[in-house]
């Protein structure tokens, strides 16, 4: 293999010179004839070229450290002296931009000095011919083969490893998608079941709630018809009543005509009975009393003559008859006295109810005086004589 420097040695310069080969200086201090630079110290001024004489320069082959920027060299480190080490860092960079700016004052005035470069194009088309091809190296073939056969293997199984991949991807996708769509059931199942669930209640509640309606109806249906019963059921208990009375009285009315004797009234209540002690009285009750409203008619229970008829002190209005065999039969706390002498007939109206004397309430006080004398138990004369007070 040829050196580069072999190379180098025959290639032309390109330059803003006159000549093959040669070139302006490129800048001061640099020797033609001893082909090294000329060490310029602080300060001091470079040599200069002889006047007319042209320089020639040795190759200049810049490489990537030549021309790397150099970092560090003038950073000044931290001091720790205190005041007089950070005077003597401040005095030592003005001293550096002092003889900068000197530098660059000089540059300045100084001519432009042309760079030249070697033609280095037809150095690598000899190089690349001269190479052997890189199959023909020993030990390089052999490894080329295998890097063929290892890279059609590594394509194989990278294919087969993408196919599984895929499939794993899409088999993967497919478990997804599967998994949401059994979720979104599931879900739905649950809505359709508690949309269920509701109207079932729904319907239950409404069941409810018409079932209740029904058995208060039928309840208010049974308590109006327990009403009317209870209605109809007293007012014929009042009917019939009314019905018995009616035929007590019919039965009363033909005994007396048979017999010739009557009840006083028609229609009262037995209250005080004859015999009965009280406060209302100075001795025991001689007499029965019949309770009936006021102007009830009172009747004669059998023909007789009124021997008297008027006021008898707490016997209030008094009507006595005396009856043909003697006996005298008193109506007491009369409102009023309608015959009051003579001759009268068996059930003839004679007076009425009212409660004149020393009474509480309008009744009829009956007494019995058989041939005027004491009385006797008003009941027992009635009963004996055909009659049913």
């Amino acid at each position: 293999m040829a050196s580069n420097r072999s190379v180098l040695d025959e290639a032309p310069y390109r330059s803003s010179g006159t000549g093959p080969g040669t070139a302006t200086a490129y800048g001061v201090g640099f020797d033609a004839g001893a082909g090294a630079r000329t060490t310029v110290g602080l300060g001091a001024e470079p040599d200069e070229p002889p006047v007319g004489k042209e320089a020639v320069w040795d190759e200049w082959n810049p490489t990537e450290e030549s021309i790397a920027p150099l970092r560090g060299r003038h950073r000044v480190g931290k001091q720790r002296g205190g005041t007089m080490a950070r005077s003597g860092a401040v005095l030592g960079v003005g001293v550096i931009a002092a003889v900068g700016a000197g530098g660059m004052a000089s540059a300045k005035d100084r001519p432009t000095v042309p760079i030249s470069m070697p033609d280095l194009a037809h150095v690598a088309d000899e190089v690349k011919a001269q190479l052997p091809a890189a199959k023909d190296l020993p030990g390089i073939g052999s490894l080329m083969a295998d890097d063929q056969g290892s890279s059609q293997t590594t394509a194989t199984a990278l294919t087969t490893s993408g196919t599984e991949a895929g499939e794993a991807l899409r088999t993967r996708i497919l478990r997804q998608a599967e998994s949401q769509q059994t979720a979104a059931d599931d879900d739905r199942r649950e809505s359709e079941a508690r949309a269920a669930a509701k109207a079932a209640a729904d319907d239950a509640a409404k069941a409810a709630a018409k079932a209740r309606d029904l058995a208060e109806q039928k309840k208010a249906e049974a308590a109006a018809k327990k009403k009317a019963a209870e209605a109809a059921a007293k007012k014929k208990a009042e009917a019939e009543k009314e019905a018995a009375a009616k035929a007590a009285a019919e039965r009363r009315a033909q005994a007396s005509t048979s017999t010739g004797f009557t009840l006083p009234v028609a229609s009262y209540t037995l209250t005080a009975g004859f015999g009965q002690a009280g406060d209302m009285w100075s001795a025991d009750h001689t007499g029965q009393d019949f309770a009936a409203p006021t102007g009830t008619p009172v009747k004669a229970v059998s023909g007789g003559t009124i021997t008297q008829a008027g006021w008898a002190g707490s016997y209030g209005y008094r009507i006595v008859l005396k009856l043909d065999d003697g006996t005298e039969i008193w109506y007491c706390h009369l409102s009023s006295m309608v015959v009051t002498s003579g001759k009268v007939s068996s059930g003839e109206t004679i007076g009425r109810v009212g409660a004149t004397g020393n009474v509480t309430g309008p009744h009829l006080h009956l007494e019995v005086r058989p041939g005027g004398g004491s009385p006797i138990a008003p009941l027992s004369w009635l009963r004996d004589h055909g009659l049913n007070p």
